[in-house]
Parts: structure tokens; sequence; C-alpha cells
């Protein structure tokens, strides 16, 4: 029996020895456990601090993209707005601009009427002065025609005969006189357009010097405005002559009065008197004036 309790005695501290261990384990276990859990908390509260940033970078970008967002569309929206109040504003201006070609229209109605009015006055007066100018006036004659047609071969006159108004008006005499005047100033005439063209023909063409080139070139231009003016001239001599032939030279072509000596010898191609040409002069700036 007294071995059995010793037994019994020794048995049990081994048995707290086991729990005292177990104890110890658990407690170590219950300690690794905790290490690792705040070990783990502190990695996810810095996993989470970083990644708060990135987060609120994110969120601030997904702002601006919006706000860009809202931007433009204020923008397009703006935009909109503006064009149609341009648009607007066009048709409103159209609108007066309408009303007032409307209003010019109807105020230059009777403008045009008027004007109308004043263009009929003057065509009528204009058609008064021509009927009034086509009919002879009292003192009118007609054209005095030589009834013995005299040869002016057969007449001859000294080189310093000059017609004298005591003598017969248009007597062959004079009529000689004014015909040998005439062909000398034709023959004056064709002899300075044959030197001007043989000037021309035999002027040299290759100037180098510009200058010289354009002064010819304006000389010439000149010379032949000048030869022009004789053609013009040759052919009034031509109808001369045929009227000194015909037996009409020296009276006016209107009112068949005579032309007078003295104008026949500064224009021996005259074919008005003073009064008619002055009175032709008249009608021509005045119809000028109104065109």
């Amino acid at each position: 029996m007294a071995k059995a309790k010793k037994k019994a005695t020794k048995k049990k501290p081994a048995a707290k020895k086991k729990t005292v261990a177990k104890k110890s384990t658990t407690k170590k276990a219950a300690a690794k456990k905790k290490a690792v859990s705040k070990k783990a908390t502190t990695k996810k509260k810095v996993a989470k601090k970083k990644a708060a940033p990135k987060k609120k970078k994110a969120a601030a970008k997904k702002k601006a993209s919006a706000k860009k967002k809202v931007a433009k569309k204020t923008v397009a929206k703006k935009k909109v707005a503006a064009k149609k109040k341009t648009v607007e504003k066009k048709a409103a201006a159209k609108k007066v601009a309408t009303k007032k070609k409307a209003s010019k229209k109807a105020a230059a109605k009777p403008e045009k009427e008027k004007a109308s009015a004043t263009t009929e006055e003057r065509v009528s007066q204009r058609a008064k002065i021509m009927e009034v100018a086509k009919q002879p006036t009292p003192s009118s004659k007609k054209p005095k025609v030589v009834k013995k047609m005299v040869a002016l071969d057969e007449i001859s006159i000294s080189d310093d005969y000059k017609p004298n108004p005591k003598e017969e008006y248009m007597c062959p005499e004079h009529l000689l006189y004014f015909q040998r005047k005439l062909r000398n100033w034709q023959d004056e005439l064709i002899v300075e357009s044959q030197e001007t063209l043989e000037n021309l023909r035999s002027e040299a063409r290759d100037v180098g010097d510009e200058a010289e080139r354009a002064s010819r070139e304006s000389d010439n231009i000149l010379e032949l405005r000048t030869r022009d003016r004789y053609r013009k001239l040759l052919r009034k001599i031509d109808e001369a002559l045929k009227r000194i032939e015909d037996g009409t030279y020296g009276f006016c072509e209107e009112t068949g009065d005579e032309i007078g000596i003295g104008r026949l010898e500064a224009r021996p191609i005259a074919t008005l008197t003073v009064d008619a040409q002055e009175r032709r002069e008249m009608f021509q700036r005045q119809f000028r004036d109104e065109r």
C-alpha cells in the first residue's frame, strides 16, 4: 500500500509538469498568432495608406474629367446660343433692310415718275429744237449754182491775185483762186505724209536703250495721229474741189447764205457760215450734256 501511494505521489507532479508545458506552448502559440496577426494588420494598414493617395488621385482625375466635360458642354451650349443670336440678328437685319428697300422703292416711285416726266419734257424739247433747226430761217436762201459753167482752164490770174470784195461773189476768178489754194494745200499734205512714211521705214528699230525706244515710239504715235488728221483734211479738200466744179462752193449748206471770203481765206474747206457753225456746235454740246 505504501508503495502504491508513493507511485501515485510520483505520477502527480509529472502530470503537473505536462499541464504546465501544455500551457506554455499554448501561450507561445497564442503569442505567435498575435504577432502574426499584428504584422498582417500593420501590413494591411500600410497597404491601405499606400492605396489611399492612389484612390485620391483617381478620384481627383475623375472629378477633373467630369469638370472638363461639364465645361465643354457649357461652351457648346454657349456657342449654340451665340449662333442662334447671330442668326436672329441677321434675320432682324434682313427684315429691316427689306423694309428700308420697300420704303425706298415706294419713295422712288414718285421720283421715277418725275424723272420720266422730265425725260419726256426733254425729248419733246429736243424734238421742237430739231424741228426749228430743220425749218429754214426767213433769211435763208437756196445754194447759188453757177448757171453758166465756166471752164476754169481758160481763165488765168496772176500769182499775187487776191479776191476783192467789190467783185462779184464767187466769180470765175474767185473759184480759180480757191481751186489753186486747195490744190497747193493738197500737194503739201501728200508730200508730208510720204516723208513720214519714208522716215518710219528707214528708222532703225533695234535700239538698245529702252528710254530712247520709248521716246521714238511716242514720236511715231504723234506723227501717225497728225497723218490721220491730214487724211481727213485731204478728203475734205476733195469735197471742196467737187463743190467748185459744181458751182456750189462758197455757200452755206444749211442756209444757202454766202460764207464770206474772209472765212474761206482762213479755212478754204468751210461749208457753213459762222452763225450756222455756232448753232450746230451749241446743239452738239447740248445733246452731249443730256446724254
